[in-house]
């Protein structure tokens, strides 16, 4: 069946600030305090979506949250009207209000986790919404992500919408970012590695210094809402001395595409199992770049993000690698990307500046959520969020208009932002054809 991968990627939101909300990110935690330019962040995210849909990759836009989150600060006793709300967060709990205006939504390599059709029992595309329980400005995003992608990927004879896991620690999911997909063709069945950090009853070596996010329970659940057999269902535990280094997802330290994984050496418990098991479940064909510690050091590899990019499909069994500008910067990393093009191992690598998104945190395959489709699924989504050059050019104006090029922290209290924000949400729903998915244009809380 004639099928390929879909990438939707996460518009950077108006409060996009550097808040240092994520314990266990490094550049997000460096960072923290930094005066931020959410207009160049949108822009740069959707430079990176233009190029990839010249070069002829399906390109779709996701919506960024709301922020502040006035309801969630009304949940914790702030009353009054709006500009009340936030005047007195910033006045009794300014780290709060920081934190209920995180533009982390951005990176919707953690809004879900995806299943195409091929692997499901129902033959449908199946979405589970990350619960992100273990960094609280992340945890209120579910309710909205569900909305947002109800609202794509509306058609339920296509697509299913699963809610969020149990806000538990036991069932901590942080969605794509520790899951992968292998194939031979995107049409035909393939095989989906969950990588998790921990099993929440026992059983697993656990990092000291860093929290492992992902659970290996919450990566069965997933398994089994999307009807995913056995057979086409590998986890792998993550390297607790990686995360202890600053690797807080598998996608800081692996990427998968087809047939290739591009990894480290020092991803995995027991790693040369891992290769083995989704090399004999994929029928053979399993084709791994494994970067030496020797030549790429784990320290090098987070500061890069060298990991954290997209590695995409170039046609004729080859691959191309888009990588963050700061790969570019370390000389060990670009050393060894320049090695990978000379040996034709990776046909062509693109370098992205993604400096605002970058010094948050999250490089080009944080941005985004790969989606494997039909052309009848394909069909079947929303056909307003497919970027093209008309929508390229109408967003790059909307976030002209709306967005402001220096925000700190201080400036979150500022009444008029939320209105800035609004009136610009508002007008993108428009632009989207999302309908009334936010709470502020339906009378929500928010909650649900």
């Amino acid at each position: 069946m004639n099928a390929f991968e879909a990438n939707f990627d996460g518009l950077v939101g108006p409060t996009h600030h550097y808040g240092g909300h994520s314990f266990g990110n490094v550049a997000s935690t460096g960072n923290a305090g930094q005066l931020a330019n959410p207009k160049a962040a949108a822009l740069q995210g959707l430079a990176k979506m233009k190029a990839l849909a010249d070069l002829g990759y399906r390109q779709g836009v996701l919506p960024p949250q709301e922020r502040p989150a006035v309801w969630a600060l009304r949940q914790v006793g702030f009353v009054g009207t709006d500009p009340e709300v936030l005047l007195a967060a910033a006045q009794a709990a300014p780290q709060l209000l920081s934190t209920l205006s995180s533009a982390s939504s951005m990176w919707t390599a953690n809004a879900a986790t995806v299943s195409p059709s091929a692997d499901t029992a129902d033959g449908r595309v199946h979405f589970t919404v990350a619960n992100l329980q273990n960094k609280y400005h992340r945890s209120i995003e579910h309710a909205q992500t569900a909305r947002s992608l109800r609202a794509i990927f509306s058609n339920a004879a296509h697509f299913a919408v699963h809610d969020a896991l149990p806000m538990h620690p036991a069932f901590g999911d942080e969605g794509a970012a520790n899951h992968t997909r292998f194939c031979h063709d995107y049409g035909a069945a393939g095989v989906e590695l969950f990588v998790y950090g921990r099993r929440h009853w026992g059983g697993t070596t656990e990092p000291q210094r860093y929290p492992a996010r992902q659970t290996l329970e919450a990566s069965e659940a997933v398994a089994r809402l999307h009807g995913l057999s056995a057979e086409c269902t590998v986890y792998a535990q993550q390297n607790p001395a990686v995360i202890d280094a600053g690797v807080f997802h598998n996608d800081v330290i692996a990427v998968g595409n087809r047939n290739v994984l591009f990894c480290h050496q020092q991803a995995f418990v027991e790693q040369q199992a891992v290769y083995h098991e989704l090399d004999s479940k994929m029928g053979g064909g399993l084709t791994v770049i494994e970067v030496p510690t020797a030549e790429v050091g784990v320290e090098d590899a987070v500061r890069s993000y060298l990991f954290n990019s997209q590695l995409l499909d170039a046609g004729n069994g080859r691959m191309r690698l888009a990588v963050p500008e700061e790969c570019r910067k370390q000389s060990a990393v670009w050393a060894y990307l320049q090695a990978l093009e000379r040996q034709g191992r990776i046909a062509e690598v693109l370098v992205f500046d993604l400096k605002q998104s970058m010094q948050n945190g999250g490089g080009p395959a944080c941005l985004r959520l790969r989606v494997a489709l039909t052309e009848a699924e394909a069909t079947a989504v929303n056909p307003k969020v497919w970027l093209n050059d008309e929508l390229h050019a109408r967003l790059t104006d909307w976030v002209e208009i709306h967005y402001r090029d220096r925000l700190g922290v201080a400036d979150l209290a500022d009444p008029q932002l939320l209105l800035e924000v609004r009136t610009a949400l508002d007008e993108l729903t428009r632009i989207l054809g999302l309908g009334s998915i936010y709470p502020f244009q339906y009378g929500g809380t928010g909650l649900s």
